[in-house]
């Protein structure tokens, strides 16, 4: 028996898991310093963002619903159903979290976590860069329950300070919002995340599985209400043009490299058995091995 009365193999693998995570940790430290600033701008900016939907809830106009094929064919869920599509998305955001840090665990490495969220983030930044640019320009009237005409939460009083402003009112104010229509930020994050699982994710059926939830995420959506549908098909391809746009720069700015600007080589992304049966290490890059094989 080993420690604490588990067996033997169960107090190896976690050791393991243990050694693992404490050198995953070192290394991914040592990437997060380097790019802290541009990760800590990602992140700060989500409140620019939500500065921004806040504004455009007081220029909001409610008004007459605009006419909307997704709403003329697919069935409405309605008020009592409209949580379906808050579950799918809160579902896609936690698995994607959860996934971004499995190489802390596992040993299937393709991807470190820094840099990874490092992508991530500029591409949420210039997409809701474009996303404040089009709503805080051009209003359409909620077609959300609680931004119809005559609802009161459809439109807010003129702020009486700059903190009335500033202050999101978190959760109730992101749940209420209207008029930050075109494009959906809901598949802003879906599509950013998705992108990134086609990219660096090791199962094809899982690929398959997560461009279902998508679909599904964008129709449930719309027959939520809470978006017109062409703040759904703008968000695909815009997501889609910013992603690889910004994958593209990163190359050229040398973010791939395995080696840290003024460090160590850092650690293999994978490891493989051999022909002689001995476990050999191989880096890899974007999925692209030493040898030039490619890792599904």
């Amino acid at each position: 028996m080993g420690v604490m009365g588990l067996p033997t193999s169960v107090t190896r693998e976690v050791s393991k898991v243990w050694k693992r995570g404490i050198i995953e940790l070192s290394v991914e430290w040592a990437l997060l310093m380097e790019h802290w600033k541009v990760i800590l701008g990602g992140l700060l900016f989500q409140y620019v963002h939500g500065v921004g939907a806040r504004i455009a809830h007081y220029q909001h106009h409610p008004g007459p619903l605009l006419h909307d094929a997704g709403f003329e064919y697919l069935p409405e869920l309605g008020k009592q159903k409209a949580h379906i599509s808050e579950s799918l998305f809160t579902f896609v955001f936690v698995s994607f979290v959860l996934w971004s840090f499995h190489p802390f665990v596992f040993y299937n490495k393709r991807f470190y976590t820094a840099l990874l969220w490092l992508r991530v983030l500029i591409c949420l930044i210039i997409c809701q860069f474009l996303r404040m640019s089009s709503f805080m320009v051009t209003q359409l009237p909620g077609p959300n329950y609680h931004c119809h005409e005559g609802q009161p939460t459809a439109t807010l009083p003129p702020p009486e300070s700059i903190k009335d402003v500033l202050l999101l009112n978190f959760p109730y104010g992101v749940i209420y919002g209207c008029g930050d229509l075109i494009f959906s930020s809901h598949m802003t994050f879906a599509l950013t995340f998705f992108h990134t699982y086609l990219k660096y994710g090791t199962r094809q059926w899982m690929k398959f599985v997560a461009f279902l939830a998508m679909v599904a995420q964008s129709l449930l959506i719309i027959a939520s209400h809470k978006h017109y549908s062409v703040d759904i098909v703008v968000a695909w391809f815009t997501v889609y043009f910013v992603f690889f746009f910004v994958d593209r720069k990163l190359v050229d700015a040398g973010i791939n490299e395995r080696v840290l600007s003024n460090g160590p080589p850092l650690l293999p992304m994978t490891a493989r058995s051999g022909k002689d049966g001995r476990i050999r290490e191989e880096k890899m890059s974007n999925g692209i091995t030493e040898n030039g094989s490619v890792e599904l």
